[in-house]
């Protein structure tokens, strides 16, 4: 036995998952999660309206170092529990009492942030591809049409997901270097290419506001969304530790560097698309709804602009692809311990190949009735970033709290902050408290039914259906994290699957 599945033993599980991935594997889901050729590029017309160029070149580090925060804080307690549940699991055990009600509420808020994220990217690879469709062959790029390529992505991943971990973890490798070359193609491109750029000035203070709201600071907070939502998923690393060899050390590693690579990559990305920028206006008006598509063809022409649209769909195919992956090992775990609906069903393990395939077409589904309400609301798809960066960092968060209050007595794994645990635990916590409130804000005014932010509203239905069925049942049978059974069952759980 590996000290892996030895590990795996002591948390209570047996080793069902094939354990065949690497560190730089582990490393690569979270990155392509990340995916700073999905977010950035998505929610960029967001960050020209909400804030301009000044809130889209700053935002950015300044959000990626407050995240760097959260991902350290949660590597280290990654690093002592390295196990598929990730953040539920974390909670149960750091919790000094109500262990059970607080891993329940971790793993809802996870399990809701988790659908937003493949949400949100797979509805932007449709979106890119339709405005890649209209411009090349006049599919007009139509909510109906968008929602129709938003289902057939997400069949797509979800077929792809069902052939086994060592596919995924393959693409999700192929991924690190279609995003870090990606980044370099198109940014070089609008650097060498155009006739004209922005002035620095331009790039580094111009500030606009199209909202309707009149606060400069009010929307300068929402912009930084562009940014937040980007740095969201790398807990993709702890949900795929039961598959990396390693795992103590790999998972927090993946988590870090995935937010410090993205961090650099990121940058250089938004301000290479903000210096060629040659008519601000003209791009928000793009009738493909997909600005920087019109931004790459305004300096580059019809041809070069369809090749560097290209270059971002395909980065966002990966990207939904591992989003996919790791929102169903989440539903694996948390099914495996009784806290969905159906989790005998959810649970179950294809044992050709050694996935959750069930949690799979789960993950799938439960993303494509979140990106529904685009066909009547035009602001849907940033009300959905908006719930997967809310929904994430509540999840992030609480095992940082409990961990905080656990002072000494918590168990280091090899992987840890030493005496820097506690400021960055309080810096992640206080960080998250200022996200939660503000992205769950009006976005646009006047405030209609057409423009509506329906965080809230969503939030408060999981948090609602959560609590009622706790209040309710759960708190009578729900025990936190289940173990299976003594060395000799889970041997025999792992024998059984080898058939």
């Amino acid at each position: 036995m590996s000290s892996d599945e030895q590990r795996l033993h002591e948390l209570g599980y047996a080793q069902e998952l094939a354990r065949s991935m690497s560190a730089f594997s582990n490393f690569a889901v979270s990155f392509t999660i990340i995916s700073v050729l999905s977010g950035c590029l998505t929610l960029y017309g967001f960050g020209m309206n909400t804030g301009g160029p000044a809130l889209i070149t700053w935002g950015w580090p300044l959000v990626g170092v407050m995240t760097l925060f959260v991902g350290l804080a949660m590597a280290e307690v990654c690093s002592s529990y390295p196990t598929a549940g990730g953040l539920y699991y974390w909670a149960a055990k750091l919790a000094p009492s109500h262990g059970p009600a607080w891993s329940w509420f971790t793993g809802w808020f996870n399990f809701l942030g988790q659908v937003a994220v493949t949400a949100g990217v797979d509805f932007g690879a449709a979106s890119f591809s339709n405005a890649l469709l209209d411009l090349q062959f006049g599919f007009a790029a139509t909510p109906a049409h968008t929602i129709m390529l938003f289902g057939i992505v997400l069949l797509v991943h979800g077929l792809l997901n069902t052939f086994g971990v060592k596919l995924a973890s393959f693409l999700s490798n192929v991924s690190v270097w279609w995003h870090i070359l990606g980044v370099l193609v198109i940014v070089g491109a609008l650097v060498v290419v155009p006739s004209k750029h922005q002035s620095a000035s331009f790039v580094f203070t111009h500030f606009t506001n199209n909202t309707g709201w009149h606060s400069s600071l009010y929307v300068g907070l929402l912009g930084l969304l562009l940014a937040q939502y980007t740095f969201t998923g790398y807990d993709a690393s702890a949900h795929m530790t039961e598959e990396t060899h390693d795992a103590a050390r790999s998972g927090p590693r993946g988590i870090v560097m995935s937010i410090l690579v993205s961090l650099v990559a990121g940058w250089i990305l938004l301000v290479g698309i903000t210096f060629a920028i040659q008519n601000y206006d003209g791009a928000l008006a793009s009738k493909t709804g997909v600005p920087p598509a019109q931004i790459f063809i305004d300096a580059l022409g019809a041809t070069g602009g369809k090749l560097l649209l290209l270059v971002a769909i395909g980065a966002q195919f990966f990207c939904g692809m591992s989003s996919v992956t790791a929102n169903s090992r989440m539903i694996y775990a948390f099914s495996r311990d009784g806290a969905l609906p159906g989790s005998q069903l959810w649970h179950r393990i294809n044992k050709r190949t050694k996935t959750p395939t069930n949690a799979v077409w789960l993950a799938a589904g439960g993303a494509f009735l979140l990106g529904l309400p685009y066909l009547w609301n035009a602001t849907a798809y940033a009300a959905v970033t908006s719930i997967a960066v809310i929904g994430l960092y509540i999840a992030y968060v609480l095992p940082v709290i409990l961990r905080l209050l656990q002072g000494d007595r918590f168990q280091r794994g090899p992987w840890h902050l030493g005496r820097w645990s506690k400021p960055v635990g309080v810096i992640a916590v206080g960080w998250t408290l200022v996200i939660s409130v503000l992205f769950m804000l009006p976005t646009t005014s006047p405030v209609t039914a057409e423009n509506f932010n329906y965080t809230p509203l969503a939030v408060l239905l999981v948090l609602g259906f959560a609590g009622t069925w706790w209040l309710v049942s759960a708190r009578k049978w729900f025990t936190g994290p289940k173990v299976q059974g003594t060395a000799e069952e889970l041997a025999a759980i792992e024998h059984e699957l080898e058939f």
